[in-house]
């Protein structure tokens, strides 16, 4: 008991130490959120980001339990794409737009102090729009257990690496443009237009918000979200539930910079950054980045 109180206590100091020391990095170009006023989705060019990339007994335990259904079900609802659409699981921190190349060093220079290592438990699959009523793009998730330290301690880093990392974008993501954000709560066009997406974690006037919703995505589509659709695959996610309802227990031991396609599937990954001595690897070179 005195342990498990003492990690609560450890968690909620470096949420409060978060709040305290959000120093946003000075913007590498300028901002340009003009396309926020178009019908039409901005042209999607690079999209970097900060993940949890899933463990490779995570995905070992996904595959073999829903990965065979998944797959079946999408093919039967003809989502074709979605079946082929290549991916590497993980979690977000959070995802940016920037063609510059030089995007991922950038963000490895701003990256603020890391959490520790994480014990989480992924449970509860369930589908989302971008936005209630845009229509695409659409996802199924499987969530996270909202409690415990290593959540806070989640949140916590969101909060000081939204403020440390967004502002290297030089505009909204084009996933939260045109009929996304044509249909998007004030409050979720606000971050829209000041970290260039909705659902991160942010500090106004002196209060920390928090909107972030950390998932591991199953399924990317861009196809029409029908009521055909999402009746299928809210069945979908009943069905998965009750094959996995304990969840997954998962530790995250690296958080890695990584870059995305347009509904936010990972593509590859840059940089891998240990949690538990902040040491960096290059994935591309296999060799460890000089500190």
């Amino acid at each position: 008991m005195k342990v498990k109180m003492a990690n609560c206590l450890a968690a909620i100091a470096l949420s409060a130490t978060a709040l305290l020391a959000v120093h946003p990095a000075a913007a590498q170009s300028a901002i340009d959120n003009s396309a926020l006023a178009s019908p039409a989705f901005r042209e999607h060019k690079r999209t970097f980001g900060l993940v949890y990339t899933l463990p490779k007994e995570v995905n070992d335990l996904l595959g073999l339990t829903i990965g065979g259904l998944l797959r079946e079900k999408l093919l039967n609802a003809k989502l074709i794409d979605e079946a082929l659409r290549f991916n590497i699981p993980h979690v977000t921190v959070l995802h940016i737009h920037n063609p510059d190349p030089t995007t991922p060093e950038k963000m490895l220079k701003a990256m603020p102090k890391l959490p520790p290592v994480l014990n989480v438990t992924l449970k509860n699959f369930y589908t989302t729009e971008a936005a209630k009523g845009a229509g695409h793009p659409w996802w199924l998730d499987l969530g996270i257990v909202k409690e415990g330290p290593s959540f806070e301690a989640m949140m916590a880093f969101d909060t000081i690496a939204t403020a440390a990392l967004t502002p290297l974008r030089d505009g909204p993501l084009p996933r939260v443009t045109g009929p996304v954000y044509a249909v998007m709560g004030d409050a979720a066009k606000e971050l829209v237009r000041t970290v260039g997406v909705s659902g991160l974690n942010t500090v106004k006037d002196g209060k920390e918000l928090r909107p972030h919703n950390p998932h591991n995505t199953l399924v990317y589509s861009m196809a029409k979200f029908t009521p055909e659709i999402q009746a299928a695959f809210n069945q979908t996610a009943v069905e998965f539930n009750q094959i996995l309802p304990n969840g997954i227990p998962t530790v995250f031991k690296t958080v890695s910079i990584v870059e995305l396609g347009f509904a936010g599937n990972v593509l590859r990954e840059i940089y891998r950054i240990s949690l538990e001595d902040g040491s960096v690897l290059n994935v591309a070179t296999n060799q460890k980045v000089p500190k």
